[in-house]
């Protein structure tokens, strides 16, 4: 069996190399935590990318909360994508939702569009969803789409353990290579991973927990190494 996945989230290349020493396999790059992560400048990705050579995984949302906004700004996030993806951008975490709670398919399409060939996370957008099995049946034919990043609420792991339980459970019994898998992310401590590891889940997203200091300060090495020696059991 391959070894847990940990994501670690990177703001900056300093907290990128930090990542990389401590044994993160992958990226995710925002800017704006105060927002709960927006978009990077193609400068920020272009600077971590010559930084690290750990798969990056580009936020594209341009405000807080999970709605796209008006199509002006769709447009503009759209334009953003493309430049990234010119930047040499391949991996992507986006997600949307409409006023009853489903997945904003219109968006998302128009993001998808202009990413096409990459893979990417459908983030804790899920976790605020009306119907979060509803919006995964909708989502399932999207190409690309490998990774819900999720805390099983939208209040944190603590409050979801019973949902991520369970859908690692039907991970487990699922023909392997089928469909995204869960990462967990969203408050998660190091005491949560081994009853989410026991069920099944296999991977894993931190950022403040990565960072001694909070988010004024960078992610620390020694810290991401705890984690991924967890992980590693």
């Amino acid at each position: 069996m391959s070894r847990p996945i940990l994501e670690v989230i990177a703001l900056t290349a300093d907290d990128a190399r930090a990542a990389q020493a401590g044994g993160a396999d992958r990226l995710e790059l925002v800017t704006d935590m105060a927002a709960d992560g927006l978009t990077p400048s193609r400068e920020t990705f272009a600077g971590i990318r010559a930084a690290v050579g750990l798969p990056l995984r580009v936020m594209l949302r341009a405000s807080d909360g999970f709605a796209a906004g008006d199509d002006a700004a769709l447009e503009a996030l759209c334009a953003q994508a493309g430049l990234l993806r010119a930047e040499g951008a391949d991996e992507f975490v986006l997600g949307f939702l409409n006023e009853a709670g489903g997945p904003d398919l219109d968006a998302i399409g128009a993001l998808t569009e202009v990413i096409e060939g990459c893979r990417w996370t459908f983030h804790r957008a899920i976790d605020r969803a009306a119907d979060r099995d509803g919006l995964r049946e909708q989502l399932a034919a999207l190409p690309g789409l490998d990774t819900y990043l999720t805390a099983g609420s939208p209040h944190g792991v603590d409050d979801g353990l019973p949902v991520l339980r369970a859908e690692a459970a039907r991970e487990v019994t699922a023909e392997p290579g089928r469909g995204p898998r869960i990462m967990v992310g969203g408050g998660l401590r190091l005491d949560h991973v081994p009853e989410l590891a026991a069920a099944g889940v296999t991977a894993f997203h931190i950022g403040g927990a990565a960072r001694p200091q909070g988010w004024s300060g960078p992610a620390d090495a020694a810290v991401v190494r705890t984690w991924r020696d967890v992980l590693d059991g």
